[in-house]
């Protein structure tokens, strides 16, 4: 029998409608899969019960003929999701074993289609980080590994393009990051153990780990899915999106989580089109701009050559390459950390021991405070509350955080001109340099960490959509994905172009070295 867990999620719908298995089945197979791969750390929490409840009421709707469109498709759910009586921390100490009476909208409509929910899914603190390190539960490993020496395997007269004909025999031992902080979505999907999974994007937090780890993740435009029910990092910046291993699988996913909700002021009362109506449309004509500001000193050579390889690809397709210029790129990322950590030190100023969560007892309420958020919070949240705190206070706030804020017009503004000379996407990295090794980066100096998001941070900062899309690997024989910058609400875009590099990089995926 075909390994269910190996099937893409439209090839699992199809099989579902098909009758060739049931949801049962198919959420069996990914219950065997995950607890074989805990080495991994994807899941912090696993909901075997639910997910085969949901799955057998799955298969009656199906019998029925009046299946939704997730019917019996099992997902994992980052942990920054509310979930009815299903435990969500933010992968802090501060949440302890909070349990939630209520559901995210984002994940409600997941359930309203049909979706199996398997479990609660790893991620970096309070979404904080930019590799998964950082949450209470220990680091998530990335599913690929290093390797020591490519072997070129193809004959001499062979499409260098075809990545999947270089052969690398010897595995390095080292445990890489998946990125973050959705490393636990990125993770799962890459290792076949969910069909799809949700993550939230607040810098580039879904972007950079599907890159990462070899798969698809959307950023969609700010307010086209729900924050309502989401755990808040930065409320201007954060989106929900899905990660998938193909660009239709992502399409299909943001069909549900995307749409008007009258819970969050922020939400965007607009029709949600059809996304997988979007894959395979031609792509000729549409107008792809290379902004020359992404050409940063010191870029990996490989990186600049599969950005070159992506634009290629574009313009076989029939689009036309322009260049355009995003003047105010190179202060982005200090805008953003600025931006990000003023909206988190208020957002996290809730978690005080007094309502819910962990709370550390002292000689008076003050104390109580200071000791619940000293042990409750990990040194990642607590430096980015000091910063947030330091940039909003009196004397500092117009010189750090206004100024931050004017940056961010001009960043959006750049966006605005370039699309308004007929650009339909944006095509750059997606990282700087392929996945690292786990304590390889920002101990000593964070900013060294912060980098990663420099191809990402532009993105929320303007609140626009942009997909990651696997589209090579590197030397040592790991992933790396090309990012599309699209106009407000113009996702379709996004996956028809997505679509069509997917499909010139062919595919490629991690070797079971867990199993």
């Amino acid at each position: 029998m075909t390994d269910l867990t190996s099937l893409t999620l439209a090839d699992a719908r199809e099989g579902l409608t098909q009758k060739s298995f049931t949801a049962l089945e198919l959420t069996d197979a990914h219950l065997a899969a995950m607890e074989k791969a805990r080495v991994l750390n994807a899941y912090v929490l696993e909901t075997p019960e639910q997910a085969r409840a949901q799955a057998r009421a799955a298969d009656a709707t199906i019998a029925k003929g009046g299946a939704g469109p997730l019917a019996g498709i099992p997902l994992g759910i980052k942990d920054l999701f509310a979930t009815t009586g299903v435990r969500a921390t933010a992968c802090s100490k501060i949440l302890g074993n909070f349990i939630p009476q209520y559901e995210s909208t984002v994940t409600s409509q997941l359930w309203r289609d049909g979706a199996v929910m398997l479990g609660k899914l790893n991620c970096d603190e309070f979404a904080m980080g930019s590799s998964n390190e950082t949450s209470a539960f220990g680091p998530v490993i990335n599913p690929w590994r290093r390797h020591y020496q490519a072997v070129d395997a193809r004959p001499p007269d062979a499409d260098n393009a075809k990545v999947g004909r270089i052969e690398f025999p010897e595995l390095d031992d080292a445990k890489l990051v998946p990125g973050g902080s959705s490393g636990g979505s990125a993770s799962a999907v890459a290792a076949n153990l969910c069909l799809g999974a949700t993550g939230t994007d607040t810098g580039g937090s879904i972007r950079q780990p599907a890159a990462f780890t070899g798969i698809v993740g959307i950023k969609p435009t700010y307010g086209r899915c729900s924050r309502w029910g989401i755990v808040a990092f930065a409320s201007s910046l954060d989106q929900a999106g899905p990660f998938a291993r193909t660009v239709r699988d992502t399409a299909i996913l943001m069909r549900s989580m995307a749409g008007h909700d009258p819970k969050d002021t922020t939400s965007v009362d607009r029709p949600v089109p059809d996304y997988e109506a979007a894959i395979g449309k031609s792509v000729k004509g549409m107008k792809i701009g290379i902004p020359k500001e992404y050409r940063l000193d010191g870029m990996s050579g490989e990186i600049d050559k599969l950005w070159a390889q992506g634009a290629d690809w574009l313009k076989a397709a029939g689009a036309e390459l322009v260049e355009v210029s995003l003047p105010h790129t190179k202060y982005a990322l200090p805008a953003y950390y600025v931006v990000a950590p003023a909206e988190a030190s208020s957002n996290l100023a809730r978690y005080d021991g007094v309502r819910y969560g962990a709370r550390v007892n002292g000689r008076n309420i003050v104390e109580m405070y200071e000791n619940t958020r000293a042990e409750g919070f990990g040194p990642e949240v607590r430096r980015r509350i000091m910063i947030g705190t330091y940039v909003l206070s009196a004397g500092y706030y117009d010189a750090y955080y206004l100024r931050a804020q004017k940056v961010r017009t001009l960043i959006k503004k750049d966006f605005e001109d370039v699309f308004a000379k007929g650009v339909h996407a944006i095509l750059t990295p997606a990282t700087p340099s392929a996945a690292f090794g786990i304590g390889e980066k920002g101990k000593a100096d964070p900013i060294e960490m912060y980098l990663n998001d420099i191809f990402t941070v532009t993105v929320n900062m303007a609140g626009l959509p942009g997909i990651a899309v696997p589209a090579g690997m590197d030397g040592q024989g790991l992933p790396l994905g090309l990012q599309l910058i699209g106009r407000p609400f113009d996702e379709e875009t996004l996956f028809s172009l997505g679509e069509v590099m997917e499909q010139s990089a062919g595919s490629f995926s991690a070797k079971k070295w867990w199993a």
